[in-house]
């Protein structure tokens, strides 16, 4: 008898044990975390159980849960005094009587925006803090996410925003959308390469390297190869690139002054057959400068200026920019079209305007003298100075001389520019009286 009253105590001690094990286990979670523990109370009294992951399958799963989102919301839970409202059993079920009226007043709480829900039960108890204390809606910010941060970042440093309002900025390059000549989509981009590397095809002051010729001779080389282009009714690319050629050269080699119209047709010929369809042949060239040297003699010239130059002809010469500095002058027209050419050539022609400013600027103080001697107004427009880059100011003291040249071009022995656009199919431009202050 003993010995059986040992083993049922021992057995009912093993299944006490058992017991509290699977209620401790039932009061943790997964992870055993401490703010997870429920503490136990005492005998008789309710049970406050929390279970997750879990479908809500009774009233007491929605009581939980309104529960739940009061506390997430940081709405106090008070307690009643009167049990019969909402009562709770050991199973954790709240009578669905009381849940309804909890969950009334819940709503109409809501609805008349105060923050207090009033639930009453046994068992009083306040919930469970987590540790991390919210923030008051009144005090949350709108915080903006960091990429958008950073591309109005971008945007301000690329000068796509906080542009005046008043600038009037017409699109030169709408009308050319359709036509894939144009490349609308990388013109701006084609442009700023340009601007970027015009400086490697620049020329400084070489005159002083030269021993045998001045500034007065390579303008007079100059102003008979505008002949020859034109008698050759060559493109115009073929003469800007001409000049530039020569000047790259001269500012490189020492050439005695016998040999200086040599490089002269040696250059348009390299200048040929980059732009030209037809190129004019070497014979049409030793023609044209009255036999004065032979075959070979062109040849050798031609080798040693690609030597010279490392065969490095696709520079930005100022026609590329004066097609589309013409353009942005809106609105255009071909008497426009050809005063800014005759200004522009006008001041290739002379040594001092080549070596003092770059390509670009040429160009565009061409269209902003040439505005100046039609009278348009106004003499420089929001449109130019966004598609050019240049002010007024950075251009006047190039404009003015270039219309110095305009002004004395009745005194000059060069006459080459002046009877190219004295003709009718360049708008006798030529014949237009200069402007006499910019």
């Amino acid at each position: 008898m003993t010995s059986r009253g040992v083993i049922t105590q021992r057995h009912k001690e093993a299944e006490g044990k058992q017991e509290n094990v699977q209620a401790e286990g039932r009061n943790r979670r997964v992870l055993g975390d401490i703010g997870n523990l429920v503490k136990a109370v005492e005998a008789g009294k309710v049970k406050n159980q929390i279970k997750t992951n879990r479908p809500m399958t009774s009233i007491g799963d929605l009581f939980r849960s309104l529960c739940a989102q009061l506390v997430a919301k940081g709405l106090p839970v008070l307690g009643g005094k009167d049990p019969k409202e909402i009562q709770m059993i050991d199973d954790g079920v709240v009578g669905r009587k009381g849940v309804l009226e909890a969950a009334a007043v819940h709503m109409k709480d809501c609805e008349n925006q105060k923050p207090t829900v009033i639930l009453s039960c046994d068992d009083e108890s306040k919930p469970k803090s987590s540790g991390i204390k919210s923030r008051p809606a009144s005090s949350k910010k709108k915080e903006r996410a960091f990429t958008s941060i950073l591309s109005a970042r971008s945007k301000v440093a690329c000068g796509l925003i906080n542009k005046p309002q008043n600038e009037m900025i017409e699109n030169i390059d709408a009308s050319d959308v359709d036509d894939e000549l144009a490349a609308v989509e990388y013109v701006d981009d084609i442009y700023k390469y340009y601007k970027l590397t015009e400086g490697d095809g620049q020329v400084h002051d070489y005159m002083p390297l030269q021993t045998d010729i001045n500034s007065k001779m390579r303008s007079i080389l100059i102003d008979w190869l505008v002949e020859v282009h034109r008698k050759f009714e060559l493109m115009p690319e073929s003469l800007y690139l001409t000049i530039n050629i020569v000047d790259r050269y001269l500012s490189m080699k020492i050439v005695p002054r016998r040999e200086l119209q040599l490089v002269g047709i040696s250059s348009m010929l390299i200048a040929c057959k980059y732009e030209e369809i037809w190129a004019p042949e070497v014979n049409d060239f030793i023609a044209i400068s009255d036999n004065a040297y032979t075959r070979e003699q062109v040849l050798l010239m031609e080798k040693s200026i690609l030597a010279k130059l490392e065969w490095y002809l696709t520079v930005p010469t100022p026609y590329v920019f004066l097609v589309r500095y013409i353009k942005s002058s809106v609105p255009s027209d071909l008497e426009m079209e050809n005063m800014v050419f005759f200004l522009a050539e006008l001041g290739l022609t002379h040594y001092t305007t080549v070596v003092t400013y770059c390509p670009s600027v040429i160009a565009a103080s061409a269209v902003y003298a040439a505005r100046y001697t039609l009278k348009k107004s106004p003499s420089w427009t929001d449109t130019l100075k966004h598609y050019t880059g240049y002010s007024e100011d950075q251009l006047r003291d190039c404009a003015k001389l270039l219309v110095s040249y305009h002004a004395a071009l009745s005194e000059s022995k060069l006459k080459a520019v002046y009877k190219k656009f004295s003709r009718p199919e360049k708008g006798v431009v030529a014949l237009v009286p200069p402007v006499k202050a910019i």
